[in-house]
């Protein structure tokens, strides 16, 4: 049986443009000679739709996109995500169409309602998932969550039935999946893949969406596996393609190397999608960066060149009284390699201007971290002035180490449309241009040697208030995303001191986050839908007395 997995890149709310996807799919199965077409999960409407959903013009718009698509079934069995109205409610389900004809409408059982998921809060359940006969083959249609329940992986299980299970004597397995990515997801998937296919004792085929929508990223990596765990098919990661395989005499002796990307490779690739696809589907052409001379503007400049073309790409220095000559240098080096236009707008004079306003308010108090916020937000002002004169969007510049201890400025630093970097941690950072750099020099070699600054203060370095960001980092992740207890951090060798400190940075500064641009997640915990803790609570405060 030859098949084609359509790993298409659906835009949520273009039902006729993600129809169109759809259809171009099915013809490209008819042409090729295949019998089946998979499709994945909601592509009809996008995912993560969230809200849409309660508006009945968008169901309706998707049910009469269904119909077309049913129709144009001729001679092939098609099967496609969509939202699916009926008595019992609305439910997220795969529709089995054939020779022109529906066949049958299966609804997922699995509903998550964790992390960036949110689907009890739309759907309705299927409770007794049974296989679909059509063509005289039997099908085990699941969809996305629903081979997740496996509990020699996932031994916390949140689920009291397995769909799998209710899979018996299927030819094929099916799994219609919108799989959000994070670095090194591609191996559990693999895994858990190949463990329900052998469940099974069928072939699975999952296909996966591809493409940025808000802050979840999709990376496709469709596969075909074997029950015996040969990997039969792999599609390509963060591009949407169609992809057909004859499950025939040719599959029986395939079983294809796994191919994994460098963590850098795929942080990049992930926020170059990323960046492309928020900017085009919120109508964007072009993309404003403050180029600083540092390393995080400097990847964030890489990212929006090769996501829009570096002509689409402004790129500012605004240097302020204690820039140093070199970042400038860097940042027009930078500029040059990329092909960037590069303007200059210095802000010294702004900022002595805002200190005589000031002044007689101020007077008998020193310098502090307000002056230091206040050129900050000159620049953000300058840059939001651009973004809303030429109309550009504006990308932040902020990563994730900042973001969490609040090293940054709230309508400074923070002003902006999409914070690009704010889910990669400093030290990941370097990693991701250094690897950039690694057939030519792309970031000038002393943007990537000098110490952090933000260069706000005579001599400032960011481990003036800091730790070392290797030592920060490790902290951060432990706290943040494996969400282990200060007193434990601090068991795995950390001083108590920096790890109360840090700790309590971070809970002190979520009310900054709450305003943050939407950032693109490419780890299992971002500061984003998939982390949800309240501003004014007492909890996580105890933390930073914890270890007293």
């Amino acid at each position: 049986m030859k098949i084609l997995v359509g790993q298409a890149s659906p835009v949520i709310g273009d039902i006729q443009g993600n129809l169109a996807q759809c259809l171009a799919a099915v013809q490209a199965a008819s042409d090729q000679g295949c019998a089946l077409v998979v499709l994945p999960e909601l592509v009809l409407c996008g995912y993560p739709p969230r809200d849409l959903l309660e508006r009945h013009d968008l169901i309706t718009a998707c049910a009469k996109a269904a119909e077309t698509l049913i129709a144009a079934s001729t001679g092939l069995i098609v099967v496609f995500g969509t939202p699916w109205q009926d008595q019992a409610g609305l439910h997220n389900s795969g529709v089995v169409a054939y020779d022109g004809r529906l066949v049958r409408v299966v609804h997922k059982t699995l509903l998550p309602t964790y992390d960036v998921f949110d689907e009890d809060r739309y759907f309705v359940a299927e409770p007794d998932p049974h296989p679909v006969d059509v063509a005289g083959i039997r099908l085990g249609v699941t969809i996305c969550e629903d081979i997740w329940h496996e509990p020699a992986l996932f031994p916390h299980s949140r689920y009291a039935i397995d769909p799998i299970d209710h899979m018996t004597d299927c030819d094929l397995i099916l799994n219609l999946s919108a799989s959000p990515f994070h670095t090194g997801k591609g191996h559990t998937r693999l895994s858990l893949i190949r463990k329900q296919a052998a469940d099974a004792g069928a072939v699975l085929v999952y296909c996966n969406m591809v493409g940025g929508n808000d802050e979840l990223l999709f990376d496709g990596q469709s596969m075909v596996v074997h029950p015996d765990g040969r990997l039969l098919l792999q599609g390509p990661q963060f591009q949407p393609a169609n992809l057909a395989i004859d499950l025939g005499d040719e599959a029986s002796g395939t079983d294809l190397a796994y191919q994994s990307a460098a963590f850098e490779a795929e942080v990049y690739g992930a926020l170059v999608m990323g960046v492309r696809d928020y900017a085009r589907r919120c109508g964007f052409k072009t993309a404003l960066v403050g180029l600083s001379g540092g390393v995080d503007s400097a990847l964030v400049a890489c990212i929006g060149a090769a996501a829009l073309g570096p002509e689409n790409v402004l790129a500012v220095g605004m240097p302020g009284p204690f820039s140093s000559p070199g970042s400038i240098d860097d940042a027009r080096e930078l500029a040059d390699h990329l092909g960037l236009r590069f303007e200059i707008l210095p802000i010294g004079d702004s900022f002595d201007a805002f200190q005589n306003i000031l002044a007689p308010i101020f007077a008998g108090r020193a310098s502090d971290v307000t002056e230091e916020n206040l050129q900050a937000r000159i620049r953000g002002t300058l840059l939001m002035a651009l973004s809303n004169k030429l109309g550009p969007l504006l990308l932040t510049t902020g990563n994730k180490s900042e973001v969490a201890v609040g090293y940054c400025t709230l309508y400074g630093d923070m002003c902006g449309g999409l914070a690009v970097i704010s889910d990669v941690f400093k030290t990941d950072i370097y990693r991701v241009c250094r690897w950039l750099n690694r057939d030519s020099e792309l970031i000038p070699r002393s943007t990537l040697t000098k110490p952090p600054s933000a260069e706000l203060a005579p001599g400032q370095k960011d481990q003036d208030t800091l730790p070392p960001y290797a030592e920060l980092d490790a902290i951060l992740r432990m706290y943040v995303e494996e969400l282990m207890d200060p007193k434990d951090i601090v068991a795995r060798g950390h001083p108590r001191q920096i790890v109360q400190r840090i700790v309590g940075l971070v809970v002190r500064s979520e009310y900054k986050r709450w305003q943050m641009a939407p950032g693109l997640r490419v780890t299992s915990k971002a500061f984003g839908s998939g982390r949800r803790l309240p501003l004014a609570q007492q909890w996580h405060s105890r933390h930073t007395g914890l270890l007293e």
